[in-house]
């Protein structure tokens, strides 16, 4: 099975389990214990499936639709998504990840936030 074949099937998954349990994406107002409130950060990874090329490969476009899913994110969620374990196995590099909202050109990030060992550009 290729990567791309794995990762829409994962992606389709993901979706169906997201869907499932009625979860929205806006999560920048949602209080809870975690980055991402009191959602997993090893779920969430699957609603930004349309930023994965991105995120492996900092000379690939980032989508259209990848920047409108990362302006809903808060900066501390990205960060807790892109180091998560899912993230690795998906062959997402949080180097390259990092890169995404400026990237993006999203405005009213926080610049130089650091996440883990990487910094998410704004």
């Amino acid at each position: 099975m290729g990567g791309g074949l794995i990762l829409r099937y994962m992606w389709m998954v993901g979706l169906f389990a997201i869907v499932g349990n009625n979860w929205g994406f806006e999560i920048e107002g949602v209080e809870g214990a975690g980055e991402c409130g009191q959602l997993d950060p090893e779920v969430l990874i699957y609603k930004l499936a349309s930023c994965a090329p991105a995120g492996q490969d900092k000379n690939v476009e980032v989508p259209p639709k990848c920047c409108g899913l990362i302006q809903k994110v808060r900066t501390s969620c990205l960060c807790a998504i892109i180091l998560s374990k899912e993230a690795k196995s998906l062959g997402i590099n949080p180097a390259v990840a990092a890169t995404i909202p400026k990237r993006c050109k999203i405005a009213g990030r926080p610049k130089g936030y650091k996440c883990g060992a990487y910094v998410v550009q704004a």
